[in-house]
């Protein structure tokens, strides 16, 4: 048995994909009529899901893809917009280039998500709600586009060297039980796992990444999460190197969650993380 199978646990619901014949795909808008919304098949699966404070010190981006930090901010109020781009992106900035190393991290763009219990998210005049199935924000394709949507005449240069896709995500309000996210590390991936589905938007296509079925996926989480807490996500890892390049997330149930918590706050800032070589 090794260390990480001797951590507390709880077990878990997590939306898997089922593997289909077609690409799976998904509007973002209620398509023309006749037209079905997603063709994905959802399929669940309870799983152990394992908390990694512990061992949180032993867990990095670049192993498992993900890593938790004590992160305080001097952010005040998070429906801020202005202290949401003069402070919280500069904040996100520093704290990537000190745990990554990077020379220059971009910050593109940002999520708050204000769970309404029975909706869906994307529900037009709702905040958007926990994502409850698994998915990788992007793909091989769709990582390095995202740099040449973005960057401008830049992009081919950017493109020459390593770059990553980070996100870095943290309670508005805390501790945080409701829909707390569960991250599948990615040692446990295996080739196939992931497959790649069209997301359309009215004006452009995007691809992520759903994840299919596999035993071996060990899934972790951090329980009551503060607001100076931040969990960082590698979304994308252009190097080839062996180390972790996507890592599949989810929000799920916390059977321990206590029956008077508050409904998830949470805001995700995504970010292009540029390195020297």
């Amino acid at each position: 048995m090794d260390a990480f199978s001797s951590l507390p646990q709880v077990t878990g619901e997590v939306v898997y994909l089922e593997k289909t014949a077609e690409k799976p795909h998904s509007y973002t808008y209620d398509p023309p009529e006749g037209v079905a919304k997603t063709n994905i098949v959802p399929e669940s699966h309870t799983v152990p899901i394992f908390d990694m404070r512990p061992v949180a010190d032993t867990l990095t981006l670049d192993v498992q893809g993900f890593q938790l930090l004590r992160a305080p901010t001097a952010v005040s109020d998070f429906y801020d917009e202005a202290q949401l781009k003069d402070t919280y992106y500069r904040e996100a900035e520093d704290l990537l280039k000190q745990a990554t190393g990077a020379s220059r991290v971009v910050v593109f763009d940002h999520t708050i998500r204000r769970r309404t219990p029975g909706v869906e998210d994307r529900t037009p005049g709702i905040p958007r709600q926990p994502v409850t199935r698994v998915h990788g924000d992007y793909t091989e394709i769709s990582g390095p586009q995202r740099v040449r949507d973005l960057m401008g005449s830049e992009a081919d240069d950017l493109l020459t060297r390593r770059f990553a896709i980070i996100n870095v995500w943290r309670p508005i309000r805390g501790p945080l039980f409701d829909a707390p996210l569960a991250v599948c590390d990615a040692i446990s991936l295996a080739d196939g796992d992931l497959v790649a589905q069209d997301l359309i938007y009215r004006d452009r296509k995007g691809e992520i990444y759903g994840l299919t079925y596999n035993p071996a996926h060990r899934w972790y989480y951090a329980p009551g999460m503060q607001a100076d807490e931040a969990l960082l996500l590698k979304c994308f890892d252009s190097a080839r190197d062996g180390r972790a390049r996507f890592m599949p997330h989810t929000s799920f149930a916390d059977p321990n969650a206590p029956s008077d918590m508050l409904p998830r706050e949470s805001i995700e800032l995504r970010t292009l993380v540029f390195f020297d070589a």
